[in-house]
């Protein structure tokens, strides 16, 4: 029960890997906010979890809706411990064919969402003697694949908020921390490396969800308690 007695919100876990960090933080020990865009997702996700759980609708890129997260998560549950920035847009597009409303729209839900999220529970946090924020990046926050201009560019930034709000949040003795997927077989994941998998990828398979969220689990708990501003790769050695 490493999270037993945590609260935590983590966003976009109607599916794919923040479902499963949700379940597993729940199945911790943890209280857990459910949000995704998609409300019937993530009511699925907070009824198969159960009493431990809510689920709220939200676009991360709302303030106003990040307060309302806030408010509903201290209402039901007390306090703020943990908070997982899951949630983001993916899409492949050429820097040649990416205009400004869609690389606003990028940079608005995976970058601006999140630091909307930090800032939103930071002072939650602070009052209750600290807590953990985790940014999921992408491992084309380390590297670049044709086509993913907008995409790969946002999930540089979110390493480089991350490593900065590590710094900025010490004081509350708040940790912050970039967790990276490499392959993760989800259905986001790029076909071509699904397919290519066993030539692509060192270790001849894509991670699995329940092998990206037991990390996450782990940098949420006390086990890690002096893990801040760090870069955790889940990649089977894909990008070293």
């Amino acid at each position: 029960m490493k999270l037993e007695g945590k609260v935590a919100i983590v966003t976009g876990a109607g599916s794919g890997m923040g479902a499963e960090e949700a379940r597993m933080m729940a199945a911790e020990g943890a209280k857990v906010v459910v949000t995704d865009i998609n409300v019937e997702s993530a009511r699925k996700v907070a009824q198969d979890i159960g009493d431990s759980a809510i689920y709220l609708e939200q676009d991360v890129a709302d303030e106003a809706g990040w307060t309302r997260v806030v408010e509903a998560t201290l209402a039901q549950f007390g306090k703020i411990d943990i908070l997982v920035n899951n949630a983001g847009m993916t899409r492949s597009e050429k820097l040649q064919d990416t205009d400004a409303a869609f690389m606003r729209r990028m940079l608005d839900v995976n970058v601006v969402g999140s630091f909307l999220g930090m800032r939103a529970t930071m002072e939650p946090m602070r009052r209750n003697g600290g807590g953990v924020v985790i940014n999921i990046a992408s491992g084309l926050a380390f590297t670049s694949l044709p086509g993913y201009f907008a995409y790969g560019a946002s999930k540089w930034a979110v390493r480089g908020m991350t490593r900065l709000a590590s710094k900025d949040l010490a004081e509350y003795n708040i940790r912050v921390v970039t967790v990276t997927p490499g392959a993760i077989d989800t259905p986001a994941l790029v076909p071509a490396v699904r397919e290519n998998a066993k030539t692509m990828i060192p270790l001849g398979r894509a991670g699995g969800v329940d092998e990206f969220a037991r990390v996450v689990v782990f940098i949420a708990s006390d086990d890690a308690s002096y893990i801040s501003g760090a870069e955790i790769m889940v990649d089977g050695a894909m990008i070293c």
